[in-house]
């Protein structure tokens, strides 16, 4: 396999209209705007990883959640914003194309598109399946996305 050395390359490799993707809207249980799009790239059932392109719609956010596992994103296009909850801290991150960043899981946050929406390449693992709990503003788990979810495109 080839793997490619630029962001240009990558993003070459992967043209979104060969992609399936499967979008997620919001509803009036939540009260910020929520728009985005996956596209499954790989599963290995043996690592328990899953790849996967996320792309934002212009100022508009994915739910409140947290990783379960070990997670790695590459910024491929646009602003990608990060709001990162730690007790009573709240952290705002805004990445540009080229951010690459391996996290633990664990942490609770929101991730928004910039002016211009945002794509994204994750790639996560997944504990017993699972991938990320979704959560209320208060951080009480209201879904757990598992990597099911995603390959059924049911998100």
């Amino acid at each position: 396999m080839n793997v490619p050395s630029t962001l240009e390359e990558f993003a070459a490799t992967y043209p979104s209209d060969d992609l399936k993707w499967s979008r997620v809207k919001g509803t009036a249980k939540f009260d910020y705007p929520i728009d985005y799009s996956v596209a499954v790239l790989h599963v290995d059932e043996v690592e328990g990883r899953i790849d996967f392109l996320s792309r934002w719609e212009p100022n508009h956010y994915c739910h409140y959640h947290s990783h379960v596992g070990e997670n790695s994103i590459l910024v491929i296009e646009g602003q990608h914003n990060v709001v990162e909850t730690e007790g009573h801290q709240t952290v705002h991150k805004s990445r540009e194309p080229g951010f690459f960043a391996t996290n633990p899981g664990g942490d609770k946050h929101m991730e928004y598109g910039g002016p211009e929406g945002t794509l994204v390449y994750f790639s996560c693992k997944a504990v017993d399946g699972k991938l990320f709990d979704v959560m209320d503003q208060d951080g009480n788990v209201l879904n757990t996305a598992t990597v099911e979810h995603f390959t059924s495109g049911s998100l």
